[in-house]
């Protein structure tokens, strides 16, 4: 054991583990990933001695770090378009702009006072936990279900202010820096960094945009240019003027986020691997280093500034923020108790406080375990009770009832409007343009990417979705993302297009356990069939069931030319057609059907077999979603 202690490898293969497994228990228990990372860190570290990154890296702790946070910020600019703060409501626009500045003037002479930090030091804090983050917010939202109108402003508060906040940050740490040396100098010093950072920033931003825009870089070289450039950049920048490299990666996120004709999302996608990879295992690291001691210090203020952060510095961000938003007293008591902060608050903070205590200023080694701290406290206080006092102040939405249909295909889009007339939310998700570009032409709520990216657990609204429905022709993402939303929305949630008996050599090359998920519709009701039927000229038609027009007569008029696809029964509920679960239907029922043409009823009874749906007297479906 000792060896292995002592073994750099074995040590680094150890966090490798850790991160991996931490990842994993949040992925199972629906929590904030930076939770178990940070606990896990601690345990190795100050609790058990078993890491100790200084004495690991040496030298190379700091600039590890250093770059570790330049891409933080730089993907996290790369998600902040001026487009989304003034498209996403007046609330998430103030919040991201007054809210920060209310949170950072109330938190600063707090910390400054309750913990002994020097004003600057204070100043810096306040900065850095004006963030909150997608990372954390997500994860609680899919717990605590509010109704829309908190949800969005709660997922796309803590997208933009992601890099606003880390902006806002950099600033102040920057002036903190230039202050450090003599008085007459400090103002031309930060000022050179501030110049030198969204110069040099808008600069290789632009150059590099036009250079993806033009694809002057091949495709599989793109993401791993833009990483490579970004880091040139930052060293770049330093080398130029001491400690410009942050301001000049974020202000070079923000640019190219905001260029016209440049797309980011698939230079975004790189972000998944660097999370599990690199940031999961710097968060172990940094939370290593945190030393009890340090925790002793911080007293009875570290309850003040945590009591003003939560009860005064919200509260009065989300009132000051609110006029013009057309929220209730109830929906802003919500919003005001949900603010975890994240993953750019533990980062920023962990390399500020390294880089502070090498200018010797007094107090920063507070700096970590507070925001640590405020991270913890946050997350963990807010996880437990927003559930509860969503229900007490009657904000939580009621349970979900749309689809996500994954496949934009002509049939999918004709489902999703069908359930749109009648009241049901969709949102179509597909990797392919051309199908989002139709549905998005025909007013559908659309997803381009695929929907199980970090990307779109993170900005994809599936507040009002209960149900995915998986119409696409992707066998290899199919399974994926049915396990995927499988975990997300319970057993039995997902449902996709079987193989049909004219492929049923394809069904043997699936898992008993995936097979028994490919029950939508009929037997019959493969990609290639419904596609097949849309393109003939087959329509979505609504069938009453009444006394004068039975379930006989249903079958009689239509007979092999209807694909029984939903039954909506007198309250509006929507069942969806499987094979294996049946329901009797009754008057006023209504059933939804894929009919073909006239013309192709006696193919069709030649070359498609009866499904138990098909039978007269009783129909198919599962479970309501209403």
């Amino acid at each position: 054991m000792e060896e292995i202690l002592t073994n750099p490898m074995a040590l680094l293969v150890m966090v490798g583990l850790v991160s991996i497994a931490c990842q994993y228990l949040a992925f199972v228990l629906k929590l904030p990933a930076i939770l178990p990372l940070l606990l896990a860190g601690l345990v190795l570290g100050p609790v058990t001695g078993v890491l100790n990154p200084d004495a690991l890296f040496g030298g190379l702790l700091f600039p590890l770090v250093s770059l570790a946070v330049a891409i933080i910020l730089f993907e996290g600019a790369l998600t902040l378009k001026f487009s989304d703060l003034a498209g996403h409501g007046t609330m998430v626009r103030n919040l991201c702009t007054l809210g920060a500045l209310v949170t950072w003037v109330i938190v600063t002479p707090t910390a400054h006072y309750g913990l002994g930090m020097p004003m600057q030091l204070a100043a810096l804090f306040g900065a850095i936990v004006t963030v909150t983050g997608p990372t954390v917010i997500v994860p609680m939202l899919r717990t605590v279900r509010p109704n829309a109108r908190i949800a969005n402003i709660l997922r796309w508060e803590g997208i933009v202010i992601d890099p606003i906040g880390a902006l806002l940050a950099v600033l102040v740490y920057e002036y903190v820096v230039a202050a450090q040396g003599a008085i007459e100098h400090t103002l031309v010093i930060f000022f050179k960094v501030v110049a030198i950072g969204f110069g040099l920033g808008s600069l290789v931003g632009y150059l590099l945009g036009v250079v993806l825009r033009n694809n002057w870089i091949p495709h599989y070289l793109r993401n791993t240019a833009v990483l490579t450039l970004m880091l040139g950049a930052y060293a770049a920048s330093d080398l130029m003027s001491h400690e410009s490299g942050l301001l000049t990666v974020t202000v070079m996120g923000i640019w190219m986020a905001n260029m016209k004709g440049l797309d980011v999302d698939d230079i975004l996608e790189f972000k998944e691997t660097l999370s599990v990879l690199l940031i999961s295992a710097l968060f172990i690291l940094l939370a290593a280093r945190v030393e009890f001691f340090t925790l002793t210090q911080l007293g009875w203020g570290a309850l003040l500034v945590l009591a003003a952060i939560m009860f005064v510095a919200r509260p009065l961000a989300v009132f000051l923020s609110s006029p013009g938003s057309g929220l209730n007293g109830r929906e802003l008591a919500m919003l005001s108790w949900i603010a975890p902060r994240g993953i750019v608050a533990a980062a920023v903070s962990a390399l500020f406080a390294l880089k502070l205590e090498a200018f010797g200023l007094p107090k920063s080694e507070l700096l970590v375990p507070m925001v640590f701290l405020v991270i913890i406290t946050t997350v963990v206080l807010q996880s437990l009770t927003s559930k509860g006092i969503a229900k007490f102040l009657g904000v939580r939405a009621r349970y979900p009832n749309g689809y996500l249909i994954f496949g934009g295909s002509k049939f999918a889009r004709m489902l999703a409007k069908d359930l749109m007339e009648k009241d049901v939310p969709v949102v179509i998700a597909d990797t392919d343009w051309n199908a989002i570009r139709e549905a998005r032409m025909a007013n559908i709520p659309t997803y381009y990417g695929n929907p199980i990216s970090e990307h779109a657990s993170t900005t994809m609204d599936l507040s009002a979705v209960g149900r995915v429905l998986v119409l696409s022709p992707y066998k290899q993402l199919n399974p994926l993302v049915t396990y995927h939303f499988e975990h997300v929305l319970g057993k039995g949630m997902v449902l996709g297009l079987g193989y049909g008996t004219q492929e049923g050599s394809a069904r043997h090359q699936v898992s008993d356990d995936y097979a028994k998920k490919l029950e939508l519709f009929s037997e019959n009701a493969t990609y290639g069939r419904l596609a097949s039927l849309v393109a003939r000229g087959a329509s979505i038609r609504t069938t009453r069931i009444t006394e004068t027009f039975t379930l006989e007569d249903y079958r009689k008029t239509y007979g092999n030319r209807a694909t029984r696809l939903y039954v909506i029964d007198p309250q509006g509920r929507v069942y969806i057609n499987t094979v294996s679960h049946e329901y009797a239907l009754k008057e006023d029922w209504q059933i939804v059907s894929l009919i073909a043409p006239e013309e192709l009823k006696e193919k069709s009874s030649e070359d498609s077999p009866r499904s138990p749906g098909e039978l007269p007297g009783e129909l198919s479906g599962d479970a309501p979603t209403g």
